[in-house]
């Protein structure tokens, strides 16, 4: 395997100048203003939202803050070619702090230490008996974390073309997964944009510097930054450069499978596209949805705090926060080494950059099993044509398939089910209680062991028919085990790492403890309770 990410250094300087001209010339035709009034305008967008920002920043960074408000006077009085310097200057200093790095030595290394350390992390069983003498031992996590998909159909596309993977986003840890994921299925390392933030760390930022990270400094919201990082993206992938985007834009807070999707990545996929075949490269773009799919997740507790907070606003009060307290992050890893519970990685049928699906000869193929040029898309009179708008909305289409894709690649694990059973019988016991309400009174409540058992039975029927229909994915255990097991499967996740744990046994009943954590995990079926909650009611 030779990715193109492996001679990223030697062409770094030449992709920092593209992208710095391209965002001049991109940035005189701001809004809907053009020439010297469009630069006027991206500049004073950039010090608006600077001087904000660091007026109440702390630090070095505050020294800053002078500079902005200097050039927020001087802009006015600028002409064209200074304003054209300024956007020049602005540009390269956020490419500079953009841009990523890759170091082929870094890059052996870690596909060595990566699987022993998540061996480490997944393996509890092998540490029962004291640390084993060949670390190797740590390195096949295919136990505990399963990789499924046509991953045979991937690897050919690779060759072919670039791909694009968009997987879902539920913690900090996607990141690492997925690394090793890419690695256990012969699939080629990707570019990627990371918080700046996370390279502060000296073991995880060293890793990120060198394997093609890029910076994404998520405090900069003006348009002239956020241009030279959708520039920059755009330029990788027109260089062949596989990439990954979180087209959620952040972690699921809720718990729920992310329909609402990020287009701006996404659209740079087909500008890179497009751009290619302007320069008679037919090199197709690949995009691959991905689902990340965990019995439990780290930060699940602040997750669902911060999601309830900005939903209930005022009703709804926040009594704790997990990362107020030193060692939780530690505490997790020690937990999740012991846990029996497998975590499933599922790359789904890759898509073109309209929409279409991929046949396994690498063709787009249409709605009626027609074999498609996605480049006619880009003609108009059989003539390639820009169009913002036709292009906005092909971004749309391929939003939603990606959305879709999400759904039907969702793998539903025993947590998931349970908590989204529980939630739902307690607000059939309370239907005039909200959701904060229910939040708020429902802990010590009590449900029937063998009442749930017959519940679970009932929901798997349909959600087995449902994945025959190929709208999910369900856990082997779901599927086929018995359902005792799978209840005390659920039940014994639950317990093994929260502050508290959402449910626990007492006698032959269920006692809920946290119903914000059962609701957190069970929104993973939230978009198919419509039709499944008539199953499960008490």
């Amino acid at each position: 395997m030779n990715p193109p990410i492996f001679q990223f250094n030697r062409h770094r300087g030449d992709i920092e100048r593209e992208v710095v001209s391209r965002a001049v010339e991109a940035f005189e035709g701001f809004g809907s203003a053009r020439g010297p009034r469009a630069l006027q305008l991206a500049l004073n967008d950039a010090a608006y939202h600077e001087i904000h920002r660091l007026e109440r920043a702390k630090g070095r960074e505050a020294e800053r803050l002078s500079g902005w408000q200097k050039l927020a006077r001087r802009i006015g009085r600028m002409d064209e070619g200074e304003l054209r310097d300024e956007v020049r200057r602005l540009a390269t200093w956020y490419v500079q702090d953009v841009v990523g790095h890759f170091d082929r030595r870094v890059y052996r290394f870690a596909t060595q230490v990566l699987p022993v350390g998540l061996g480490a992390l997944f393996n509890a069983t092998d540490l029962g008996g004291g640390i084993p003498r060949n670390l190797k031992a740590f390195g096949d996590l295919s136990q505990r974390i399963r990789v499924e998909g046509d991953l045979p159909h991937l690897r050919a596309l690779a060759e072919k073309g670039t791909l694009v993977v968009v997987p879902t986003h539920s913690s900090n840890l996607d990141s690492v997964v997925l690394g090793w994921s890419l690695m256990h299925a012969g699939l080629p390392p990707v570019t990627y944009g990371a918080g700046k933030n996370l390279f502060t760390n000296p073991v995880t930022g060293y890793f990120m510097r060198n394997l093609g990270a890029y910076r994404v400094d998520r405090r900069l919201r003006h348009s002239l930054y956020k241009g030279v990082l959708k520039i920059y993206s755009q330029v990788l992938l027109e260089r062949g450069y596989h990439s990954l985007f979180f087209p959620g834009g952040t972690r699921s807070r809720s718990g729920l499978v992310e329909q609402k999707l990020k287009l701006g990545l996404l659209g740079s996929a087909l500008a890179g596209f497009a751009e290619r075949r302007h320069r008679g490269d037919d090199r197709p773009i690949y995009v691959v949805p991905v689902t990340i799919n965990y019995p439990l997740v780290l930060e699940a507790e602040t997750l669902i705090e911060d999601h309830l907070k900005e939903a209930g606003q005022a009703r709804y009060i926040i009594e704790d926060d997990e990362f107020s307290r030193i060692g939780r992050v530690s505490h997790f890893a020690i937990k999740l080494m012991g846990m029996d519970t497998t975590m499933v990685i599922r790359y789904g049928a890759p898509l073109d950059v309209f929409g279409n699906r991929i046949d396994e000869k690498g063709r787009s193929i249409g709605p009626d099993g027609t074999v498609l040029d996605p480049g006619k898309y880009l003609e108009r009179d059989g003539r390639p044509v820009a169009d913002a708008g036709r292009d906005a909305e092909y971004t749309r289409q391929l939003g939603r398939r990606v959305a879709a894709a999400f759904l039907s690649e969702t793998v539903l694990l025993p947590t998931n089910l349970l908590g989204w059973l529980l939630f739902q019988r307690e607000k059939a016991m309370a239907p005039h209680l909200d959701l904060f309400a229910l939040l708020r009174t429902t802990s010590g409540d009590r449900h029937d062991r063998a009442e749930i058992c017959a519940a679970l039975e009932r929901l798997r029927r349909k959600l087995v028919a449902m994945e025959d229909a190929d709208r999910v994915k369900l856990d082997p255990l779901v599927r086929e085990g018995a359902i005792d097991e799978l209840l005390d499967d659920a039940i014994n996740t639950f317990g093994m790492y929260h502050t508290h744990s959402a449910l626990e046994r007492s006698g032959d009943s269920l006692v809920v403890r946290d119903p914000k954590l059962l609701f957190f995990y069970g929104n993973r079926l939230a978009h198919w309770t419509d039709e499944l909650v008539e199953a499960v009611q008490p």
